[in-house]
């Protein structure tokens, strides 16, 4: 009989939560008989001995939801496992208590209403080694925060049965979340979220050792054109940056860059002297403010191309390709699940990434890239969270503005400016006017915003409409921030956040979807995905984008006329499938 068969006739299976701790000689489980959501019911251990590799991929068999502290430790995607369910601690404690930090010691504290402690640093004394689980305070010891749980087998047990009491005090706190005056959902909004966040956070992993594929001969070209070959040495890389600094101070009289040593371009303030030289006193020289005078003003056209050549060289260049490009031809950076108001980001340029280069992200041979975005998703969210009828209405068609336009009597560029301005706060101008028109349009939507820009401006926690604690309590002393700029941010926070837990659901949906379907999602970007998928998959995975959209919103928008649309394409590399 196999592990996984073993276990299952224990009763492991449809989607039971077990806590699965990893260490170098085995694998810990820890579970209760009881349905799993609270401490009732004796407790069921498994010790197993060992190559922890090998027993995930058994266990991967098994039909259960995995509790683990994160999925960053516990060693699933290095196995070769990628599991169909998770529950993640450290993504649920963000979710539920609003803090930034992913570590054990945190997570620990916040589930039992503790300040959470300092990282442990610099080498640990005696004391620390010879700790326990617990400290006398009931914060986690800083022997087990340094890893004193994996020593062995029995060790790795307990850290499975903490994480076991922290999910019951997680389930207890979302249960608790549920809106008594909502319709009622099975599984509750917050619970299917708490779901969603931890798949992403697992997928978040997979995305980092995945990668994202490139063609590093094409990224070469791109570089060649605009700063230069690849240097020999620093003394190279440094004539280059000059030859690039003359193109543009050339464009300049020489009585303006007259001086004992030239105008240094990187200086936002000798850029500044140096246009008004040439009678352009601006404020400042950001790149937007500079745009509208590129048609007649050759210098500053120059200035303008110099810094995307610039951006290119410093953050995009020959060094980026050495340091996050594997010889597989992957681009990797780390990867977050949330973070702000719950948005996924990436390191090593992944979000960021400059038009000049999505023509280099390139499928392998005998695959294709399919894109998906969801249009207007902001908007569309706005309708449902706020609950405003009219606006849902309108969010039921494929353009939502066309309806929003009719409604307020205008065009629809100025309909796109009247939902933005609502959204984002702003009161001056057209907007302003459209803005007035809005909130009599859609006065349950209005309010929703202005709701929670007052608590914003109060300095009053907000949860968003999946369950997310948006923390806005702050210091009375600290003026850093104006109150109005607080106000602002929680009026686009709770509808961003909740943007970004319905793309991380839709995510976390197209992911099981995947496991038919083969191929991989290689890059989550705001409300766009792309997949990396065989040649004669293309097909069921553009499909798999549209239908897991529709599965999503079903329950995330569940009463809602509101829609949720998706543009899909399929082509060889990204730029061609924009």
């Amino acid at each position: 009989m196999t592990l996984a068969a073993e276990l299952a006739g224990a009763g492991l299976g449809a989607g039971r939560p077990v806590a699965l701790v990893t260490v170098p000689d085995g694998v810990a489980l820890h579970w209760r008989a009881a349905d799993g959501r609270t401490d009732a019911g004796p407790a069921e251990v498994r010790e197993i001995a060992g190559d922890p590799s090998v027993l995930l991929r058994e266990l991967a068999e098994l039909d259960v939801r995995w509790v683990w502290w994160s999925a960053r430790d516990a060693g699933v995607v290095a196995a070769g496992v990628r599991p169909r369910a998770c529950w993640d601690l450290a993504a649920v404690s963000r979710l539920v208590h609003g803090h930034g930090r992913e570590d054990p010691a945190a997570v620990w504290a916040a589930t039992h209403d503790l300040s959470p402690p300092p990282l442990p640093r610099g080498e640990p004394d005696l004391f620390a080694v010879a700790g326990g689980r617990l400290d006398d305070d009931g914060q986690l010891s800083e022997s087990w925060q340094r890893g004193g749980w994996a020593e062995t087998l029995q060790t790795a047990a307990q850290w499975a049965a903490l994480a076991w009491d922290v999910y019951a005090d997680q389930r207890r706190r979302l249960d608790s979340l549920a809106d008594p005056r909502a319709a009622p959902r099975q599984p509750p909004l917050a619970l299917l979220t708490a779901w969603a966040e931890s798949a992403a956070a697992l997928l978040a992993v997979e995305l980092e050792a995945d990668g994202l594929p490139v063609d590093v001969a094409a990224v070469g070209d791109v570089l060649r054109g605009v700063i230069g070959e690849r240097p020999i040495d620093e003394h190279h890389a440094a004539a280059q940056r000059r030859e690039r600094d003359a193109v543009v101070l050339l464009q300049f009289p020489n009585e303006a860059v007259s001086g004992a040593a030239p105008p240094d371009l990187r200086n936002p303030q000798q850029v500044r002297e140096l246009l008004v030289r040439i009678g352009l006193d601006l404020p400042d020289t950001r790149s937007w403010r500079l745009e509208p005078h590129a048609a007649t003003s050759p210098p500053v056209a120059a200035l303008l191309a110099w810094r995307k050549a610039e951006r290119l060289a410093t953050t995009y260049g020959w060094s980026w390709i050495d340091r996050n490009v594997g010889a597989d031809g992957r681009l990797r950076g780390g990867w977050s699940a949330a973070q702000g108001a719950g948005r996924m980001t990436a390191q090593a340029g992944l979000h960021n990434l400059p038009a000049e280069l999505r023509g280099a992200v390139r499928a392998e041979p005998g695959h294709v890239l399919v894109r998906a975005d969801l249009g207007q998703v902001e908007p569309r969210v706005l309708a449902v969270v706020s609950g405003d009828q009219a606006l849902a209405a309108a969010a039921s068609r494929d353009d939502m503005y066309a309806p929003v336009a009719d409604a307020l009597r205008c065009d629809r560029p100025t309909a796109k400016v009247a939902v933005l301005a609502a959204m984002y706060g702003q009161t001056s101008g057209a907007a302003g006017a459209a803005l007035r028109d809005m909130d009599r349009t859609y006065p349950q939507a209005l309010a929703y915003l202005r709701a929670a820009e007052d608590a914003g401006r109060r300095g009053v926690d907000l949860r968003t409409y999946g369950g997310r604690l948006i923390r806005l309590a702050r210091d009375p002393a600290d003026d850093r921030y104006p109150v109005s700029s607080w106000g602002r941010f929680a009026r686009n926070a709770v509808v961003q956040g909740a943007a970004a837990e319905l793309f991380k659901a839709w995510a976390a949906t197209v992911r099981a979807g995947l496991r038919d379907v083969g191929g991989q999602i290689v890059l989550c970007l705001h409300d766009e995905l792309l997949l990396h998928v065989p040649q004669g998959s293309a097909d069921a995975a553009a499909a798999l984008l549209v239908s897991a959209l529709d599965a999503t919103a079903a329950w995330w928008a569940a009463g809602s006329p509101a829609r949720f649309v998706t543009d899909v394409a399929i082509a060889e590399t990204w730029a061609a499938a924009k």
